[in-house]
């Protein structure tokens, strides 16, 4: 079994992420499985950042939380992540080669002097690194050959044949006995599988894509900005239309608007700005808009801790603005769930004509994750479709908000002729007309409560793994997917009837699949990255199942694994 994890560090400007990336692109079209997790520090220059690439044969949805191989770009960070190096691992560092390479020395790679010997800039140093790093797991080194010419290609020929020249350099110097030094070989596979490597922002954006989003406004704010910056570059492809708005609330505005109009559109934030779009969020709930929020969860308040991680946002996002109203509120625990949930936002917001906001966080935004190769996803209705319905009608019959039985009414695009389309965010009549009637009121507001009814037969049910039925059970939502399911792995192992529960559907609550799925286990515990156990306050209020113990963490940082198995451990006893 192979699972190797390789950690890039040095000062933010050095080439970690692009090192990083290129070192975790080239084993995935090697067949591995690859999950590959930065650590940037929140300041725009300078710090100490790394990357830790786990590779594997088998899906791996976190960090293992020990380093088997680290490559250092500078001395602060051999002393830094050191303390992560497993037992029997290697230091790989720049320097003189003649430095003894025993014990606890690192090993040293003379990267600027190779670089200098091919006449490439001193920049290139990191990629006689890169190559040596292929030396030292066994790897062969065409793949990355392959992506430093299409990295490259842009610059000119002789870029390309730089940088290969200096991952050449760098794999020749790593002789056998150095490579045995090594005890993470990531040795080539017979039959390799075809797989995509993506970033969690980059497979929401893609689910957007598939849906056929037609409009996207939003103001930059880390770490949902990545959404923007993809959809920007596809423009032109895709007939869609990108807009950097002066602030968070125009942006929310300017989504209503094309909603309005017929498009189908969304935006994305993370905790402060979205605090300023929930005035814009409550006229979506009376106007009866639908649209799509992408929440991307940071610590807090405030500015808190830009570049880290946290799910403090939960009950955030189901009660958000004045009054109630339905919305969906879904939590991807993996790229690939944030790619099916943001389909899933798109197609379910507008079939209840309501918000739906998807909650992601740093740890799933900007990690990237192997994930198989992706379908498109089902053609909705169009506006144009329901329009042609209304062309023939008598003029003046279409009223915006009828009553209906299940609480929907038809939506039509404004333009249709002898028809009109009326949208306010006051207590209005079935024409969109404002009204002070009480009797009107409670009949409107009951219309848009029962949407509740049909959309809690949406949710997808609550997922168990590996069984239904254990003795404890770890209830959980959203990114910490990985880690429980790993913690849990390690857990059974040691013979300990254990399962997770993960919820990715929080809003409406499927309060049946849960307390089905709880019932038969004597122990639950719930597993949060956030100081009040939001998740354990939902459940309990929604099923009446309240949790005996937690396990929380809000440090910024992301469960792994078997941090978390030691902890459950504790908790058990």
């Amino acid at each position: 079994m192979t699972d190797v994890t390789v950690v890039i560090a040095g000062q933010a400007g050095q080439g970690v992420d692009t090192a990083s990336e290129l070192l975790a692109r080239a084993l995935v079209r090697s067949g591995y499985h690859v999950f590959s997790c930065p650590d940037v520090m929140s300041r725009i220059r300078g710090g100490h950042n790394f990357t830790a690439v786990r590779i594997s044969d088998r899906p791996r949805l976190g960090s293992s939380g020990s380093t088997s191989l680290l490559l250092a770009l500078d001395e602060a960070s051999i002393a830094l992540r050191r303390p992560d190096v497993m037992p029997g691992g290697i230091v790989v560092a720049p320097g003189k080669a003649d430095t003894a390479t025993t014990g606890e020395t690192p090993v040293r790679v003379p990267t600027d002097k190779l670089a200098g010997d091919l006449g490439a800039p001193r920049a290139m140093a990191n990629t006689v690194g890169l190559g040596a790093l292929f030396g030292f797991i066994g790897h062969r080194l065409r793949p990355l050959l392959d992506l430093l010419d299409e990295r490259f290609a842009a610059k000119g020929r002789d870029a390309v044949r730089l940088n290969q020249a200096c991952a050449r350099a760098g794999f020749k110097f790593v002789t056998p006995a150095l490579a045995r030094s090594c005890p993470c070989a990531v040795p080539a596979l017979k039959k390799p599988a075809r797989r995509l490597l993506l970033s969690g922002s980059h497979a929401i954006a893609l689910g957007a894509l598939y849906s056929g989003v037609q409009f996207f406004s939003g103001y930059p704010m880390s770490p949902a900005t990545p959404i923007m910056e993809y959809l920007a570059g596809k423009q032109q492809r895709f007939g869609l239309l990108v807009e950097q708005a002066e602030d968070e609330l125009a942006a929310i505005n300017q989504v209503l608007g094309a909603s309005y109009a017929g498009a189908r559109a969304m935006t994305a934030t993370s905790g402060g700005g979205f605090a300023l779009m929930v005035e814009g969020l409550g006229l979506a709930g009376m106007a009866e808009l639908p649209c799509v929020i992408v929440l991307a969860q940071r610590p807090g308040p405030a500015t808190g801790f830009p570049t880290r991680t946290e799910q403090a946002e939960l009950l955030f996002a189901i009660s958000a603005s004045g009054d109630d109203f339905p919305r969906f509120v879904f939590a991807p625990g993996s790229a690939e769930q944030a790619f099916g949930l943001t389909r899933r936002a798109f197609c379910l917001a507008e079939k209840y004509q309501v918000p739906a906001i998807l909650l992601s966080d740093q740890f799933l935004s900007d990690s990237l994750w192997t994930v198989p190769d992706l379908s498109p996803a089902e053609t909705l209705q169009t506006e144009d479709e329901t329009a042609r319905l209304w062309r023939n009608r008598p003029p003046l019959s279409y009223h915006r908000y009828s009553v209906t039985d299940d609480g929907v009414s038809p939506k039509l695009r404004p333009g249709v002729p002898n028809q009109t389309v009326r949208s306010i965010g006051s207590e209005h009549d079935e024409d969109g007309l404002q009204i002070e009637s009480s009797s009107i009121r409670t009949r409107m507001h009951d219309k848009r409560m029962r949407k509740l009814s049909a959309m809690a037969q949406e949710v997808d049910l609550a997922a168990s793994y590996p069984c239904d039925d254990a003795e404890h059970a770890l209830v959980c939502f959203g990114s910490t997917l990985g880690p429980v399911r790993e913690a849990v792995d390690l857990l059974r192992a040691e013979r300990v009837n254990v399962n997770a529960v993960h919820l990715s559907e929080l809003c409406p609550f499927p309060r049946e699949s849960v307390v089905a799925r709880l019932s038969a286990c004597r122990h639950v515990i719930t597993v949060e990255n956030n100081s009040t156990g939001q998740l354990g306050r939902l459940l309990c209020r929604e099923t009446r199942i309240a949790p005996e113990r937690e396990v929380l963490k809000y440090d910024g940082r992301p469960f792994t694994g078997s941090e978390l198995a030691e902890q459950l451990k504790k908790v058990m006893q």
